[in-house]
């Protein structure tokens, strides 16, 4: 499988403010969102719009700082297991691109992996971990 765009986050900064503002723009965010730190609303084409609170990247990524101008979109491309994220990681590590986090075996059952594009955003690389059986 090549990996497929599948979530476009953003970082936000008050979640009731923005959720109001892309419901505005014709997101459908489920009802309470603005008091969760983590919201989607799906595309008509698949796609997902994920938004998380400073605080919520802060929790689990502690040497991490809001940017205050670019860095406030993420893409997000999920791979077909951890062994692929594993794979195009290195690769991309190793044709110059940096590494921001390596891949790991996240809390939320993803195997997760961030590379930095050239304008400095992070590009998450993710895939579902095997459950336990």
């Amino acid at each position: 499988m090549t990996p497929q765009l599948d979530v476009i986050g953003i970082v936000v900064r008050d979640m009731s403010a923005s959720i109001a503002f892309y419901r505005r723009l014709g997101l459908d965010f489920p009802e309470g969102s603005e008091q969760q730190p983590h919201a989607e609303a799906a595309l008509a084409n698949g796609l997902r719009v994920a938004l998380d609170t400073d605080a919520t990247i802060k929790s689990f990524h502690a040497e991490w700082e809001p940017p205050s101008s670019a860095g406030r979109v993420g893409l997000a491309f999920r791979c077909a297991d951890p062994a692929e994220v594993d794979a195009v990681y290195a690769d991309m590590v190793g044709a110059g691109y940096p590494g921001e986090l390596k891949p790991w075996d996240a809390f939320w059952g993803q195997r997760y992996a961030v590379i930095l594009d050239p304008d400095g955003n992070g590009i998450d690389l993710y895939a579902a971990l095997p459950t336990a059986s």
